[in-house]
């Protein structure tokens, strides 16, 4: 899949993830907060409960865009430079899910759903 058609397909994905949250089910969304800093995300593991779903608000306080991105989540999510970026993560089963920055592979982290 070209690098275009795949951007698409995972615009059009988030899309419908975003949209199947009823409002109850965005009230009960669990939020955690990360901040990337001098290449690297704080804290480096954040934990949310199992079966509700989860957003996820990445403040990037570094002089270049990062880009938050997780195979297991199937998310990325590209945050300019000195702003804030919202990731909204579907119900997950209990688990360990690995993300990092894109542009920089070795700032990693996880979210650890219990």
């Amino acid at each position: 899949m070209t690098c275009t058609r795949r951007n698409l397909f995972l615009a059009a994905a988030g899309a419908v993830a975003m949209l199947s949250f009823s409002p109850a089910q965005a009230q009960q969304a669990t939020e955690v907060q990360l901040t990337y800093s001098g290449s690297q995300f704080q804290p480096g593991e954040v934990r949310a409960p199992a079966d509700k779903p989860v957003v996820i608000r990445i403040r990037n306080l570094d002089g270049k865009a990062m880009e938050f991105e997780s195979k297991s989540l199937r998310v990325e999510k590209v945050v300019a430079a000195r702003s804030e970026g919202v990731v909204n993560v579907r119900a997950l089963k209990p688990g360990r899910y690995e993300f990092f920055d894109d542009f920089n592979e070795k700032a990693r982290g996880a979210l650890v759903v219990q």
